[in-house]
């Protein structure tokens, strides 16, 4: 079995969205659906693989994952909200 990123696809309530890929990518796409359906026996059409590709890349990004939790945590020059200072 070979190492794909992805496994079998959630059914999950989808926000709609609509974008445009370049041929080549949507090429691709088309390829890496026919393949994940042989590795798991769940015949999708590519563009339900959109999503969890993005969750994907963005769960394994580093760098995203280091500015999200920056964000979420209050500068340390000031008191944290629930501080006994305030």
């Amino acid at each position: 079995m070979s190492k794909l990123k992805l496994g079998a696809i959630p059914d999950n309530k989808p926000v709609k969205l609509s974008i445009e890929l370049p041929a080549d990518v949507h090429r691709d796409l088309v390829a890496y659906a026919d393949v994940l359906a042989c590795e798991t026996g769940q015949k999708n059409e590519a563009g339900k693989l959109i999503a969890p590709m993005l969750a994907r890349f963005m769960a394994t990004d580093r760098g995203f994952a280091k500015l999200r939790k920056e964000r979420r945590q209050p500068p340390s020059h000031e008191p944290a909200p629930n501080s006994k200072n305030a």
